[in-house]
């Protein structure tokens, strides 16, 4: 498969994700460079390599599947690219071989790391004194690592009054956001539905909050 300059330009802006926070339009000259840094990288020896048809987590876009793995010409470079497709909104990635790992890009979690991430789900909400826009970056950084546990917590934090509801249209979009990229891990992983994951996530949730509730009631009843 061969691509001209210009989607050599294309390219290289979906692999970075220039396209939305660069502030220097990309030239070709610049684009070649970046395109000949990755096409001489050695790729890394990995025990357990990307395949196609595997589902994966790509940490700014949530879960996916591998289209195809294989080498491309673009602009006179041959690149070893991963084709990734997101259903949901109808994108694909590619992302270099070489440079799939230091990206971010994994297979599904365990069942294991899915439990745990549940654990934290199901324990008491962390209160933050810090001023919101600090705390919504943190939140933001978590969401955006993919990873699972970081996901439940930004979820069991915001949560607010179990579903989200009574916070502010910011807090509720990353509630929305975190708790969408963990319900469609849990769905693939789980091989269910995603909006039965949700449900799932949902039932933890109220269920952490009246196990909280009893114990507060008991500790209130029997006094100091």
């Amino acid at each position: 498969m061969h691509f001209g300059a210009r989607d050599a330009i294309s390219f290289y802006q979906s692999i970075r994700g220039l396209t939305r926070v660069a502030a220097t339009p990309m030239t070709t000259a610049m684009v070649t460079a970046a395109l000949e840094a990755t096409a001489s990288m050695i790729k890394p020896k990995d025990a357990d390599p990307f395949r196609k048809g595997d589902p994966v987590v790509y940490p700014a876009h949530g879960v996916g599947r591998i289209d195809h793995v294989g080498f491309e010409d673009i602009a006179g470079h041959r690149l070893h690219l991963i084709h990734i497709s997101f259903a949901e909104n109808q994108m694909t990635l590619r992302v270099p071989v070489a440079q799939a790992r230091a990206a971010g890009l994994r297979k599904l979690a365990t069942r294991k790391q899915l439990a745990d991430a549940l654990a934290k789900l199901s324990g008491r909400p962390r209160i933050s004194r810090l001023m919101w826009a600090k705390r919504a970056q943190d939140y933001l950084g978590k969401i955006n690592s993919g990873e699972l546990g970081a996901l439940a917590e930004v979820v069991r934090d915001l949560q607010a009054a179990g579903d989200g509801s009574g916070s502010s249209f910011s807090q509720r979009n990353l509630f929305e956001l975190a708790l969408d990229r963990l319900g469609a891990e849990s769905a693939a992983i789980n091989r269910i539905s995603k909006v039965e994951a949700i449900e799932q996530l949902h039932q933890v949730m109220v269920q952490a909050r009246g196990s909280v509730g009893r114990a507060e009631q008991q500790s209130a009843a029997t006094g100091p």
